[in-house]
């Protein structure tokens, strides 16, 4: 029998009310008057959760440099930190759907919450490598299950008919944390103490269980389904091995046999998990989601909009302290309007939502986001810090205008019960494109820059006296001519930055055309049934 999903529904995932009016409360889910007046609060509470497991995740890069330093690690070593923290992540995602029906959402959240708060304790008095990174790979776990808990609790919390203004609250957590991470994460490490980014989040924590134990619904599951073994260890080891791959294939080599053995047993293994998908009763992820059109178009949409997303927060970073020198909190305070930009849109996008469907925000969106990123692939050496914010701040406008609309119209075409493999599949895929697309373009700028610097370089030994100014440079020796092979180097830098932003243009135009197949119009009342056809 091919997998049906018949024991999904459970206390915290069954079908909708027929009827919008008076509606029985639907079992794991506020009751009908709340659902329609009291759901801001829970938001409010599910948004901590999201909010500081996600920031966690950007905030740690900058603080690397200083922990290394302090720990008595090597750059290759220290790395570990994030890589553990990410190939963690990887294994638990697929396992919350299933988590959240054996104990129930309002629990798994709690639980997770509060297992965040002492994993992060124990990172913040990490006293050697070994123990920060494996404190990263405890956090991961419940890390990792937030966010997929809290998008399924959105649904089972929030009317239909106001689940834009929701999902525009819930990206607050999800985009708007990595965008203000180096920001902050700066600021901490350059005026206080590195640990203070793992110890801020034990009173964040504590708190948010605390009020997610006095304004969630507590339900107990009615029925517990088995674990799909088959397709957790498949999938485990294929997204481990895939993202293991992308993060060390720069160091190891992309051609390496360590490299392809990965990528290679990685992708068998995802096929095979697709199998056994397909085969079992209860999967651990019901792939019939991906049946549903809107749904895999929104998947295909927010893969374009991440990619936007990190290669943006990967590149800028860079190009501030490596070719123009600014500090960690400089280059972090650079990013931060781009970031209040979206703490403004993100709620208005959802609102918009409500108003006039995704399609047309989501088509603009990608537009703004291709002109940003067109903008930014004419940055020079010498572009204006003014100029980065303005171009960033333009593009974020795309980011936030868009982001929202997309994943909300893919997880409401989707039926009640597929909800939580729907809030998987979601993050699974928002982790694995922010890898994947770190990886690419970084390990394709690595080579450009380095060919880019070679080729320009020989102006410096063979036939460079054409030049007056190389060889009035050359008369003083190897002191003389560096300046200008440091500013060669810049400059090949850049010029590798700016096609990365050229690319992401490139793919947010194509991402625009494809948007024209979502729905427009207002989402179906709450007695709506299934997806909305294009």
């Amino acid at each position: 029998m091919t997998g049906t999903g018949t024991e999904r529904p459970t206390a915290q995932a069954t079908a909708r009310p027929s009827t919008p009016a008076a509606p029985p409360a639907r079992p794991g889910s506020a009751p009908a008057t709340d659902r329609q007046g009291g759901w801001v609060l829970p938001m409010c509470v599910l948004i901590v959760g999201t909010f500081m497991s996600v920031l966690d995740a950007s905030i740690v890069n900058v603080a690397i440099p200083t922990m290394q330093i302090e720990l008595g690690a090597t750059a290759e070593s220290i790395a570990w930190v994030v890589t553990g923290y990410s190939l963690a992540l990887g294994v638990v995602v697929p396992l919350s759907g299933w988590l959240g029906l054996r104990m129930g959402q309002t629990t798994l959240y709690i639980v997770c919450l509060a297992g965040f708060a002492l994993a992060s304790a124990l990172c913040g008095l990490a006293w050697n490598l070994g123990s920060i990174v494996g404190f990263r790979i405890l956090q991961a776990v419940p890390g990792g299950i937030l966010p997929v808990v809290t998008l399924t609790m959105v649904y089972q919390l929030v009317p239909r008919e106001r689940i834009g203004a929701a999902m525009g609250l819930y990206g607050l957590g999800v985009i708007v944390a990595p965008a203000i991470g180096p920001t902050l994460g700066g600021w901490l490490v350059d005026q206080v103490d590195w640990r203070l980014i793992f110890f801020i989040n034990v009173p964040i924590g504590v708190l948010g269980a605390v009020a997610a134990l006095a304004v969630f619904p507590r339900v107990r599951p009615t029925n517990w389904p088995r674990l799909d073994i088959g397709g957790f260890v498949t999938s485990a080891y294929g997204l481990f091995a895939l993202l293991l791959a992308f993060s060390k294939g720069e160091d190891w080599g992309w051609t390496g046999y360590r490299v392809l053995i990965l990528l290679v047993s990685g992708l068998l293994s995802l096929a095979l998990f697709v199998v056994i998908e397909l085969e079992v009763d209860h999967p651990l992820i019901d792939l019939r989601v991906l049946r549903t059109w809107p749904y895999t178009l929104s998947l295909i949409l927010l893969a374009i909009a991440m990619t936007a997303l990190f290669t943006g927060l990967y590149f800028i970073p860079q190009y501030l302290q490596l070719v123009q020198h600014e500090t960690a909190l400089e280059s972090g305070l650079t990013l931060l309007p781009a970031a209040l930009v979206m703490v403004v849109l993100m709620p208005l996008a959802g609102r918009i939502y409500d108003a006039i469907g995704p399609r047309w925000p989501v088509v603009a969106g990608l537009l703004v986001i291709a002109y940003g990123s067109y903008l930014l692939a004419g940055m020079t050496t010498a572009t204006p810090r003014g100029d980065i914010e303005l171009w960033m701040a333009i593009r974020n406008c795309g980011i936030g205008l868009a982001m929202m609309p997309m994943m909300t119209a893919g997880v409401s075409a989707l039926r009640a019960e597929l909800t939580p493999s729907g809030s998987a599949m979601n993050n699974i895929v928002q982790r694995v494109v922010g890898a994947v697309s770190v990886a690419i373009f970084g390990a394709l700028n690595v080579a450009a820059q380095a060919q880019l610097t070679s080729d320009w370089s020989g102006l410096l030994h063979s036939g460079a006296d054409a030049l007056p100014q190389v060889a009035a440079e050359r008369a003083h020796g190897a002191a003389g001519l560096l300046p200008m092979y440091e500013q060669l180097e810049a400059a090949a830098a850049t010029v590798t930055y700016d096609n990365g932003f050229f690319v992401s243009a490139i793919l947010a135009v194509i991402g625009a055309a494809l948007a024209l197949m979502l729905r427009s119009g207002k989402p179906a009342p709450a007695g709506g049934q299934g997806p909305v056809e294009v």
